[in-house]
């Protein structure tokens, strides 16, 4: 065990990305805008794979997160002369070829950093071999295996722990690059190197991955994408989020001064609830357990969050596939006015007359966007939507073929008839499959500067306790009195932070009373729930309670399809989902309202 007499000081670390895309000048501000020990940056979410196998294609010397150089380049000099550490996943699916860039741009700026890369999460080509020793990669929402799908994956990646990534800076190393690992392994490496944590310091390591949730996606830990508007007051572009991580696996969020936004125990709550299932966070080196977790408003923008617990870790690793699923296309017909259905419906009729029918697509999808109001003041005040996108495995169908189709009914059908955009051309999309692996199967690989390799050993304890779905709770009493009740938004007494995982969307929900708490998860059961969110009538909610942080969160399997990549809705990835939760009415005792 980790010899806690004379613990070292907390780590600092810096968060300077949530996604590869992020804001470019994030790592410089990081770097130059106080004191840090370590910087890391996420640059991987679900999605980002698929990105950058097309990239790839067009260019085999690439598959990596190509903005991570050009932050590099600005801070390659600062860091060498702090002693600044670097640890991030955008090596993607090249992260020796990125090693290799990091490096020229560390000689060309005439500094000595020594980079290490990590390896072995990429299992696309030997999806054959292990299929044939009985590897079945079934789908985790829908039980299917990987054989009877019949999908050809182009990326399949196992999330990796955060032990090759201790190993790396243990053994001197400046900058880390590594493939797919979780995002919370990116601190916990961070934070057994920094602490000598051993493998069963669970509960230490339970902290750390609570600090690598929170701070993953940057400034949605301070104020960017929260709920609770009239709380941020400083509207400035929020600066990055800086986890001050104890021995212990305690820690403090804060961020750097001077900067914008708001660290406050609602922002915390927010991001842990962010893009989760149950209070039990499965990770490759730990089970968080997330509703023993308490948070404190410390002082200006510092929340202080103990109480961290850990569990030995799944048997199974996490793996992403992403398999191309065909061609799409889309096209928007607005409609204005009066008789907004009867319009859809001849518009839609007309339409798949032209095109031979819906059956003759392998999927189509019709949504009409109801923006129009009754006596409308404004043009803007009197106009809908009408989406239509339609799917096929042969391009010609869906591509111009499609769109060149939606404009044959400009002088033919409704009166007013005209399109978001001219007509498009057809895209390829990609299909998300989320399975698992033992563990034992993947051999996680540190390459160093001078091309000595190190093999990573699993975990010697595991605990399957927690593989699976784990079961909805609902309240045992709905019954209670709370006193008379007025119709209301739900946003008057609750804030909300949602997302997507795979098909899955999640909706976090929270409050700030222990009265406003008892009332809330008796009312907002999941049929409560799917009453207020009828789009998610006919799927599987799953609802999980989390006392600690007086917050609810929901899971709907299935609401976002097979993922972001081929989904088709507006919001593919449920980001206004909570928003609109909010904006729901519904019978709220009167007692309750007041400042939120």
């Amino acid at each position: 065990m980790t010899d806690t007499t004379t613990p070292r000081r907390p780590v600092r670390i810096g968060n300077a990305s949530a996604f590869y895309g992020d804001r470019l000048g994030s790592l410089k501000a990081m770097v130059e805008g106080g004191p840090v020990d370590v910087v890391t940056g996420d640059y991987l979410a679900e999605l980002t794979m698929l990105i950058l196998w097309k990239a790839k294609q067009k260019d085999p010397e690439t598959g990596y997160a190509r903005t991570f150089l050009t932050q590099f380049a600005q801070v390659a000099r600062t860091c060498a002369e702090r002693g600044i550490k670097i640890v991030v996943n955008a090596g993607g699916l090249e992260p020796a070829g990125l090693a290799d860039q990091v490096r020229a741009i560390a000689h060309a700026a005439e500094v000595e950093l020594s980079v290490a890369h990590i390896e072995g999460d990429d299992l696309v080509q030997r999806l054959p071999q292990l299929q044939a020793a009985g590897n079945w990669f079934r789908h985790l929402d829908t039980g299917v295996t990987l054989k009877d799908s019949g999908a050809q994956p182009i990326s399949a990646n196992a999330y990796m722990g955060g032990w090759g990534i201790a190993a790396a800076l243990t053994r001197g190393a400046d900058v880390v690059i590594t493939p797919r690992v979780t995002d919370a392994a990116l601190v916990l490496g961070v934070g057994a190197w920094w602490h000598g944590w051993e493998r069963t310091d669970f509960d230490a390591l339970a902290g750390a991955v609570a600090v690598g949730h929170i701070i993953e996606c940057g400034p949605q830990a301070t104020g960017g994408n929260y709920s609770q508007i009239h709380e941020v007051t400083d509207r400035r572009y929020p600066g990055s989020p800086i986890a001050e991580l104890a021995h212990d696996g305690s820690f403090v969020i804060t961020k750097h001064d001077g900067t914008g936004g708001l660290v406050s125990p609602g922002t915390v709550t927010a991001q842990l609830l962010y893009e989760v299932d149950s209070p039990v966070y499965l990770n490759p080196d730990v089970v968080a357990h997330f509703d023993t977790l308490q948070l404190t408003q410390e002082g200006v923008d510092r929340v202080r969050v103990t109480g961290a617990t850990g569990s030995p870790p799944p048997p199974n690793l996490k793996v992403a596939m992403n398999y191309i699923g065909g061609y799409r296309n889309t096209m928007t017909l607005v409609l204005t006015g009066l008789d907004i259905e009867e319009k859809a419906r001849w518009a839609t009729d007309q339409l798949f007359e032209i095109l031979g029918g819906r059956a003759s697509f392998d999927d189509v999808d019709v949504q009409l966007l109801r923006y129009d109001r009754t006596a409308p003041a404004r043009l803007s005040e009197a106009s809908a939507h009408l989406r239509i996108t339609v799917k096929d495995r042969d391009r010609k169908k869906v591509d111009r073929a499609f769109s060149n189709a939606v404009q044959e009914l400009a002088v033919a059908g409704y009166a007013g008839f005209h399109t978001t955009t001219p007509p498009s051309s057809a895209s390829e999309f990609g299909v998300y499959w989320p399975t698992v692996i033992p563990a034992t199967v993947i051999e996680q690989v540190v390459v160093y500067e001078d091309g000595s390799r190190e093999t990573i050993a699993d975990c010697p304890w595991t605990d399957d306790r927690y593989f699976g779905v784990i079961p909805s709770v609902e309240p045992t009493s709905s019954n209670d009195d709370f006193g008379p009740t007025t119709r209301r938004p739900l946003g008057a007494v609750v804030a909300a932070r949602s997302g997507d995982k795979g098909g899955k969307a999640n909706v976090g929900v929270w409050t700030d009373t222990e009265e406003r708490w008892d009332w809330l998860r008796k009312h907002l059961t999941s049929e409560k729930f799917t009453e207020l969110v009828s789009d998610a009538a006919g799927l599987e909610v799953r609802r999980y309670e989390f006392p600690n942080l007086r917050a609810l969160n929901f899971v709907v399997v299935g609401f976002l399809g097979e993922g972001v990549a081929s989904c088709t809705r507006t919001d593919p990835q449920a980001k206004g989902l909570g928003e609109f939760l909010r904006a729901t009415y519904t019978d709220i005792p009167d007692k309750l309202t007041g400042a939120f």
